[in-house]
């Protein structure tokens, strides 16, 4: 098949959507399918463009096998609220013409990915145009988190936002996203059922996996071999609700055998930082290297997974199958009734969103009983392996590419 993938994100970003995009590229192409992206120059979770790209603003290269043409985008310092709509609308803008000329190649399908909803006129237009299969991945409902949270401020413009991203929505052959809550989703704003797939995240079982010796970063860290680590690592963004990790870390300060250990960048970093400074049991680590990946998650006794309950059901964290994948038991925050809960209690313990105690006396249980950490990590690693490998998942969305109903509807 000709599959042309349009995504605001795009590898080298080495997580989120940038991530999840590049190696489903790099995966189709390896299989034999013809593959173009069209996506922005590489800029998260830094918020902060690439030097190397800067110039020339619109470029194309080779990657791994996949033609990828990149549209400049205006990335602002802070993102949030109507700066977030503009920062997406400068590239949505600069790559409609790129996604036009593709028309040509005559794709079999277009697949565009959101967040980014604005690229969605984009990418429905070059399918019509193409007679190329239209479909959305909705890796999160950008619009639904950012009203929920107060980013964008307005009951009328909350409307006609909703209004406009549900005619959107209906407009595509497929629609495709994360999780059975996030796909409920899309049918209660009238995507028919029919119409909507379940593309889950996947985890790389393979540089992800249980470790047989302890993890560098014990020693680089300076860590005796009685400290436990609780381990967050993802995005610094607003919608995790990562400030009750250093409010836990604060209520087990008296536990000398306890370490709290934050990786990654973003926007709450000024505040993780500050917290940090009268915590000696919080440690705050850069963005690590992705080939680093499998020894940083295994540096966990228990992964933490914060999550603010405006977000919940509107996204799944992606950075949760490569904790499954590690073989270490999570501790989430979220509310007892969303999907989230439902698959992290398999695996470990699931607390109300913002409830330090509680996230405290989980994460002391857990530390205290070493069979069940091992029970709940063996299942982890068990389902990951079962569910969540990149050939099987892409495997699947290939196969509905492939479906000839679609094939047949497109073409009309």
């Amino acid at each position: 098949m000709k599959i042309l993938i349009h995504s605001a994100n795009f590898a080298p970003e080495p997580t989120g959507i940038g991530k999840y995009s590049g190696e489903m590229a790099e995966w189709l192409a390896a299989q034999g399918h013809e593959v173009r992206v069209v996506a922005a120059p590489p800029y998260y979770p830094a918020w902060k463009l690439d030097e190397k790209y800067r110039w020339p603003p619109w470029r194309h290269e080779v990657w791994r096998g996949v033609r990828v043409w990149r549209a400049p985008l205006w990335v602002p310092r802070k993102p949030g609220g109507l700066k977030r709509v503009l920062h997406l609308c400068t590239f949505a803008l600069s790559s409609l013409p790129v996604m036009l000329r593709q028309v040509v190649w005559r794709p079999d399908v277009v697949l565009t990915v959101a967040p980014a909803l604005v690229c969605a006129p984009a990418g429905w237009l070059t399918a019509r145009l193409a007679g190329a299969q239209a479909w959305l991945h909705v890796q999160d409902f950008e619009v639904d988190v950012a009203l929920q949270m107060g980013l964008l401020k307005g009951a009328l413009l909350g409307r006609a936002i909703r209004a406009a991203e549900s005619v959107l929505l209906k407009r595509f052959d497929v629609v495709s996203t994360i999780s059975q809550r996030m796909r409920q989703h899309l049918v209660r704003k009238g995507v028919a059922p029919e119409r909507t797939h379940l593309f889950v995240n996947w985890a790389d079982v393979d540089r992800i996996k249980p470790l047989t010796q302890p993890s560098s970063y014990r020693t680089e860290l300076g860590l005796a071999p009685s400290t436990r680590v609780a381990l967050f690592s993802g995005t610094l963004s607003a919608k995790q609700g990562l400030m009750v990790i250093p409010q836990a870390a604060r209520l087990l300060a008296h536990r000398h055998d306890v370490l709290f250990v934050v990786c990654g960048n973003g926007p709450m970093q000024p505040e993780l930082e500050q917290a940090a400074r009268t915590l000696p049991n919080l440690r705050l680590l850069p963005l690590q290297p992705l080939e680093r990946l499998g020894d940083l998650l295994g540096l966990a006794d228990v992964h933490l997974l914060p999550q603010s309950q405006e977000a919940e059901d509107l996204v799944l964290p992606s950075k949760l199958t490569g904790m499954l994948a590690s073989g270490r038991p999570v501790v989430a925050t979220c509310r007892a009734d969303t999907e989230l809960a439902t698959v992290v209690r398999q695996f470990g313990r699931v607390v109300e969103p913002g409830d330090a105690a509680a996230l405290a006396q989980a994460i002391s249980e857990l530390w205290t009983d070493p069979e069940l950490r091992q029970t709940l990590g063996t299942q982890a690693r068990a389902h990951a392996m079962q569910h969540l490998t990149r050939d099987g998942v892409l495997q699947a969305l290939v196969d509905r590419m492939q479906t000839p109903s679609l094939q047949t509807q497109a073409s009309t």
